[in-house]
């Protein structure tokens, strides 16, 4: 049996608390060892008996992964105060390198490309897994947690892990920004965000069977220059109209290499 432990309390971690714990109670593959937190009450109890939550790294036991699931700035200064040797610590980080984990112990990543929001659950077998290590041996053991917890897993390397992160932050974090400008523009003139939602699905389920490029529409890729210029006249928002014209732009470059 496989034993985890868990370095962090935060939604990455305990989205991958609950994914460890569904596949230990199904199988006897794997075993959530313990989980160390800063605080125990910062764990919720239905997740984890409170006896496997530890506040101190010397409390760790042995086990055949650590996972490092804290924030990006706290991950070097985490395997720094490690109190052991030669064990595999790998961390959760999309944009984190391979060798800011500290070389007293056996390197890796496992970095599951999803947002996490707490309280709201997810299908963690839906979840691609990427995975990075220094050597054969650990991606193995790597690989085969990975593919206890999910059905999509892949040997991703700092560079390409780096090139998903930044393309993450425009499919996820900027789209998400989009709403939010779309939420308020709807809220200025009295119009249910509600009505944009099918469209938004829409939008999203499209690119499961067409590429990005092929799926495009809109006044930007048809050039209709009449319609651009009576948005930009209508957005009286500087923010909102500059982000207009940038995307606009960059919709009709783009084309253009087509």
């Amino acid at each position: 049996m496989l034993k985890v432990i868990i370095i962090g309390s935060g939604n990455v971690s305990q989205h991958l608390i609950a994914a460890l714990q569904k596949s230990q109670n199904i199988g006897n593959e794997i075993e959530l060892v313990q989980v160390y937190s800063r605080k125990k009450d910062s764990i919720a109890n239905h997740l984890l008996d409170s006896s496997k939550i530890v506040t101190a790294y010397n409390d760790l036991m042995d086990a055949d992964l650590y996972i490092i699931a804290v924030s990006d700035d706290a991950i070097a200064s985490v395997s720094d105060q490690l109190p052991f040797k030669n064990r595999l610590v790998v961390h959760t980080s999309g944009s984190v390198a391979l060798d800011s984990l500290n070389n007293n112990n056996r390197k890796g990543v496992f970095y599951p490309l999803q947002t996490f929001t707490k309280n709201k659950e997810v299908d963690f077998k839906n979840i691609p897994i990427c995975l990075e290590s220094e050597n054969s041996t650990d991606f193995r053991l790597l690989e085969k947690v990975a593919k206890l917890i999910s059905d999509k897993v892949f040997a991703i390397n700092s560079q390409q892990r780096k090139a998903l992160h930044v393309a993450a932050v425009f499919v996820n974090n900027f789209s998400n920004h989009l709403y939010q400008l779309g939420s308020e523009i709807c809220k200025e003139h009295q119009v249910p965000f509600d009505i944009l939602k099918p469209l938004i699905l829409e939008t999203a389920q499209k690119i499961t069977t067409l590429s990005p490029e092929d799926a495009q529409t809109g006044p930007a890729i048809r050039n209709d220059k009449q319609t651009i210029e009576a948005h930009q006249l209508f957005l009286t928002n500087n923010n909102q109209s500059n982000i207009y014209k940038i995307l606009t732009q960059s919709i009709q470059d783009n084309g253009k290499k087509l």
